[in-house]
Formats: structure tokens, C-alpha cells, sequence
């Protein structure tokens, strides 16, 4: 915002100086100075709107930049609550697996009510293929079945997902902010143009300089219409 600032104010004294100096100068002719100052304004005008967008495109990019870090950290916590459940899921089996080999049917049936409903689904539909009797059996135990699925991880991958889209947002707003800073660059190339063409008497040359920061200026216009906008 603050190089639309020094662009807007160079504008306005720009104006200013040319006007102090082309005082008396009745062979100039006076439609040229009006080009100059229908192009000053019309820059001022296009700066305060590019820095207004560069400025709101660099707000929303660190606003995303912000909830893919929440996202990101939440993600991980639910990961890590869901890692621990796996581990309490697998040294519960694996006591009551003891306890079945060991035949103490009281000890198997206390670890067996100790399951967590999600790890008992997966549970059942290994026992269902009686994995002690059955030597086609492969699946080396429940955590292993399709049927195994905790509510965590899953609510950490969609979290995941959140935080990639919102860092992404973040990336492409900054991108397009970047773009707005150029162009007021641009637009700064401008009035520099046109404090030149009014360093000089010869109208040829002032014209030549005017329209080059006509074109540039129209470019500029075009820019700003077709570029994103919040």
C-alpha cells in the first residue's frame, strides 16, 4: 500500500511542477496538459485500486496461510490419538489372544469386553473366520481385516486434505497480490513518463513520450479489469 501512496502523491506533484512550469508558455499547445493531467489522475486512480487489492489478496493469503496451520496441527492431534488406539487396540488382542491359547476362557472374555466398538467390528468378522481352526486363514489378526477403520484417522486425513487446499489458497492469494505490486510498479513506470514529456518544449517529443504513457497507462487499465478481484 505504501508504493500506491508515493505513486499517488508523485501524481498529484507532478502535476503540480508542470503546471508551475509551462506557466506563460503560449506555444504549447494547451490540449497536451490536459492529456497530462487526464493521465495523472487516471494513474492515481488505478495505483490506489492496485495497492487496495495487493493489500486485501496479501490479507487473505496469510489468513489461509493461518487455518492450513490449525488445520495441519489438529490433523496431527487426531493422528496421534488415533495411533494411540491402534496400540491400545493391539496389546488388548494380544492379552486376550494369550489368554484364549492359555485356556482361561473368564480372562479372554474380561479383555474381550475391553475392545473398542470400532476394534470389536473388525473383531467379530475375524473370529467369523474361525482363524484357530482355519489354516487358509491369513489375516494375521483384526487390525488387519477391511473392517477396521478408526473415526481419527479418518477425520485426520480429511483435516489434511483442508490444510494442503488452504496452504494452496494462501500460495495462489499471495501469487495474485504480487501480481497488483507489479503493476503499481508499472504504473509508477508511467509517471515517470510523464514528468518527462513535460520537460519538454518541442512538442514532437513530449507528444512521443505522452503517447508511450498513454499505452502503457491503457495496458495498466486493461490489467486491472481482468485480474482477480476481492
Amino acid at each position: 500500500m505504501s508504493e500506491a501512496t508515493s505513486n499517488v502523491e508523485m501524481a498529484h506533484k507532478i502535476h503540480e511542477h508542470g503546471h508551475e512550469s509551462h506557466k506563460g508558455g503560449g506555444g504549447r499547445a494547451e490540449w497536451i496538459e490536459i492529456l497530462e493531467a487526464i493521465v495523472l489522475a487516471v494513474v492515481a486512480v488505478a495505483t490506489a485500486w492496485s495497492g487496495y487489492q495487493a493489500a486485501l489478496w496479501d490479507a487473505k493469503s496469510a489468513e489461509a496461510y493461518v487455518l492450513a496451520g490449525a488445520a495441519n496441527v489438529q490433523a496431527q492431534e487426531k493422528l496421534t490419538l488415533a495411533g494411540q488406539d491402534h496400540l491400545y487396540d493391539i496389546v488388548t488382542f494380544q492379552a486376550w489372544l494369550d489368554a484364549k491359547v492359555s485356556d482361561k476362557p473368564k480372562l479372554a472374555d474380561f479383555y474381550e469386553r475391553r475392545f473398542r466398538e470400532e476394534y470389536k467390528v473388525a473383531f467379530d468378522a475375524w473370529m467369523k473366520l474361525d482363524p484357530f481352526n482355519n489354516p487358509e486363514t491369513v489375516i494375521a489378526g483384526p487390525s488387519f481385516m477391511p473392517e477396521y477403520k478408526n473415526e481419527l484417522t479418518i477425520e485426520s486425513a480429511e483435516l489434511q486434505k483442508k490444510a494442503r487446499e488452504k496452504f494452496e489458497e494462501g500460495v495462489s492469494s499471495r501469487e495474485t497480490g504480487d501480481t497488483y505490486v507489479r503493476l503499481t510498479v508499472f504504473l509508477a513506470t508511467v509517471l515517470l513518463l510523464t514528468a518527462l514529456s513535460q520537460r519538454f518544449n518541442m512538442k514532437g517529443p513530449r507528444i512521443a513520450i505522452l503517447t508511450l504513457a498513454g499505452v502503457m497507462l491503457a495496458v495498466s487499465v486493461y490489467w486491472l479489469a481482468t485480474f482477480p478481484r476481492i
